[in-house]
């Protein structure tokens, strides 16, 4: 017997979608498996991802280079099952029915490694706790 459940779907949003959104949504898309469809998107997106980010992300072994920053639409929140929104604010469109979460998180925008490692680890406990809430078992890499 095949169950004919629909994927669970997260949207992740910032100001600027190049760095909490990005790392969050490269933890969601890895930790899942791909059993959880993932966007992210900002309000007014920058021209690239941060640097800092990208590289914190590559310390854990997960690549988010090929990631560039999207406008947010309102197609992808009438598209996603849970919005996590990060600092963007009143510019987020809200839908009837949808879950919504902020999450409070520094920015790393400007910031050096370090503190970007801290807001990679709290993203990371974030999505886990996420996975949890949609049922989804999270992959673990060993090695």
């Amino acid at each position: 017997m095949t169950e004919t459940m629909s994927q669970p779907s997260a949207l992740f949003v910032c100001v600027h979608n190049a760095g909490r959104s990005q790392m969050a949504a490269g933890f969601l898309a890895h930790l899942s498996g791909g059993a959880v469809e993932v966007r992210s998107a900002g309000s007014m997106p920058a021209e690239q991802i941060n640097p800092t980010a990208v590289e914190a992300m590559l310390e854990v072994g997960i690549d988010i280079r090929d990631q560039r920053p999207k406008v947010l639409t309102t197609e992808a929140v009438e598209q996603s099952d849970v919005v996590i929104t990060m600092g963007c604010g009143d510019v987020c469109p809200i839908f009837p029915g949808k879950r919504y979460e902020d999450w409070k998180l520094d920015d790393p925008a400007g910031q050096g490694i370090e503190p970007v490692r801290i807001i990679r680890d709290e993203i990371r406990e974030r999505v886990l706790g996420l996975l949890g809430e949609l049922g989804v078992r999270p992959v673990t890499a060993q090695g």
